[in-house]
Order: C-alpha cells, then structure tokens, then sequence
C-alpha cells in the first residue's frame, strides 16, 4: 500500500527537497508537485490524494486559505521555515509539522503517522462497513459493498454479484453506478460495473474476477488501468 500526495510549496528548491524525500519513500506515490494552491486544488479533485505536504507561506493562497477551499480534505502535513504557525496548523487537523530544513529521520516518522492514522482509518471503515440496500424477491437486503464482485444488467433488472450469492434487482445500471463508491467501482462496459478490488487480471478485452471474464469496452481500458493505479 502506498499513499497518493502531492507537494505543494512555491520554492522550486524545496519543492524538489520533498519531491525527492517522497521518491525514496517506499510507502509513497508522488501524484505532482505545484508551486501554487491553484494548481494544486485542480490535480486534488480529479485523484484521489491521501496526503498533502503543503507550505503555509505561499503568495496569493497561502496553506491555510487553501484547505479552506477543499471540500474533502485529505491528510496533512505542514512544511514551514517557522514555528509561528505551528498552534494554527494543528486546529487543522494536521498530521504533522515540519520545520525547514528537514531532517530524512524526521520525514521519515511524519510519513510513518501519516501511514498509521490511514490504515486505522481504513480499519475503522471496514469495521463500519459501507453498505447499499437492495430490493430483491420482495425483501429489502443490506449488501456491504466490499462484498459486491460485480453488477450485470439483466433485462429490465441488474444482477449484483457478491462473494456469498447473487440478487437480481429491478433497476438501472445508472442508478447503481450513481450509488457506489467512485474510487472502488467502475463502469467497463455498457453492461457491466466492477469492484476494482476483485481485479485479478486483465488484458485489452477482459477484466477477470475468480473464473469469470467481464468484458471491457473498448475505451474502458485505460480508465481501469487508472483507477487500478490509484486504488489503495
């Protein structure tokens, strides 16, 4: 497991600093590094980001003004060149914070937290289970999506696969496709969307899950091969 971050900082020399501490990390992918919050918040909404190693002291946003802005807030990591800020920072939530210049030891122990509070997190998700009720057979069903294989059309119904069995819905495939998680299902073909979770293999034509091959549309490979790449 690797967490997706990005660096945020507009001094290019430390921008490459952190850049280059999170290449040599083993339990980090580098998304991009940006020199303004702008560019920033546009890679943010369109990957799914785990961790941010933001700058406070940025021109035009500064740190601060710029979590103001995102909707969902991944974790955080300070870096600043001043203890000024270190009380402001943690009434967001901060993972950590750290001062310039860093210390790899120090890097190193931030990234472990960061890693530890997201599993724990994930741990915590699991516990809770997300789930989705479905009507099937005149009886309401409450099917944990981490479950769910995959979801096939089926005439005027959907037939949603899951590890124990199978339920045959009257539905739509948009509506499924509205009500699951976007990062862990995806839509590879006009009659069929799949947890990428139960991936096992793929080639230009099929995803297989188990024995069985799902066929993908041919535009849908490289959307899957995203979405592989970006699941955790």
């Amino acid at each position: 497991m690797k967490l997706n971050c990005v660096v945020v900082d507009d001094s290019s020399i430390q921008r490459t600093i952190i850049a280059k501490l999170v290449n040599n990390h083993p339990g980090l992918h580098l998304i991009g590094d940006f020199s303004n919050a702008i560019e920033a918040k546009s890679c943010i909404s369109l990957n799914n980001i785990d961790l941010i190693f933001l700058d406070i002291e940025m021109p035009v946003i500064n740190g601060f003004d710029f979590l103001d802005g995102l909707k969902s807030k991944p974790q955080i990591i300070f870096i600043t060149s001043k203890a000024e800020y270190a009380l402001k920072a943690f009434d967001y939530d901060a993972t950590d914070y750290l001062q310039k210049p860093i210390a790899v030891d120090r890097f190193n122990a931030s990234v472990k937290r960061a890693i530890d509070m997201h599993l724990l997190k994930k741990e915590v998700k699991e516990e809770e289970g997300e789930h989705i009720f479905i009507k099937s057979n005149l009886k309401k069903l409450k099917i944990f999506t981490a479950k769910i294989k995959w979801i096939e059309a089926f005439g005027d119904y959907v037939r949603v696969v899951t590890e124990d069995d199978s339920n045959l819905v009257l539905s739509t495939m948009k509506s499924f496709e509205n009500d699951l998680s976007k990062d862990k299902f995806i839509r590879v073909h006009k009659s069929y969307i799949i947890n990428i979770d139960k991936v096992e293999r793929f080639n230009s034509k099929f995803a297989e899950i188990g024995i069985t091959k799902i066929p993908l549309s041919r535009n849908k490979k490289e959307d899957l091969v995203k979405a592989l790449s970006t699941s955790n």
